[in-house]
């Protein structure tokens, strides 16, 4: 979901792995419209593809740009495939961030490349970020369990939902209102 701090997660669990754990990360970012990252990419769609070019030229807006930028990148996915099946020798952990946009994981063909090519070669496990605080409400919660459930579906791989920015709201309720029904109405 766009905004819920998926980029501050990749870089909190990458520096947590390296770290903590002692892993050897490789990162990829796949959102070509981010400023800044947090962490060092190994990979940058940025470095592949302008999206404010992209904006121009197509005259698109700003989730349109989005999504052209990642059909743009996914006709070269099979190098970027090809580099990350290599790295996989000397990683212990690939991670991919991603833009917040969830038309790229349900409907749009980029994403379907960039998830199937990946899930043919590599482990791959999705994990979906929930906005802790945009959830403390039911009706944004149950909004954030269909995304989440759309996602599921078309991706058809494992799938891990995290709360994020638990440190702002407490996700408890959350929770809570996922395992008792009474508890949600």
């Amino acid at each position: 979901m766009a905004g819920s701090g998926k980029t501050t997660f990749v870089a909190g669990l990458q520096r947590h792995l390296r770290e903590v754990c002692g892993k050897r990360v490789y990162t990829v970012n796949l959102d070509p419209a981010v400023v800044s990252l947090g962490y060092e990419p190994n990979i940058d769609i940025r470095d592949t593809v302008d999206y404010k070019k992209v904006m121009q030229h197509y005259r698109l807006g700003p989730n349109g740009a989005i999504l052209t930028s990642l059909n743009l990148f996914a006709t070269k996915f099979g190098d970027v495939l090809q580099l990350l099946e290599q790295r996989r020798a000397t990683h212990d952990v690939i991670l991919v961030d991603t833009p917040g946009q969830i038309e790229v994981f349900t409907w749009s063909a980029s994403g379907t490349i960039i998830l199937e090519s990946l899930s043919a070669s590599l482990p791959t496990c999705v994990c979906y970020v929930l906005d802790t605080p945009r959830c403390s409400r039911p009706v944004t919660l149950m909004s954030n369990m269909l995304y989440a459930c759309s996602v599921l579906y078309k991706a058809k791989l494992p799938f891990l939902g995290c709360f994020n920015k638990v440190d702002v709201a407490n996700h408890r309720l959350c929770q809570e209102w996922m395992v008792n029904y009474d508890a949600f109405q």
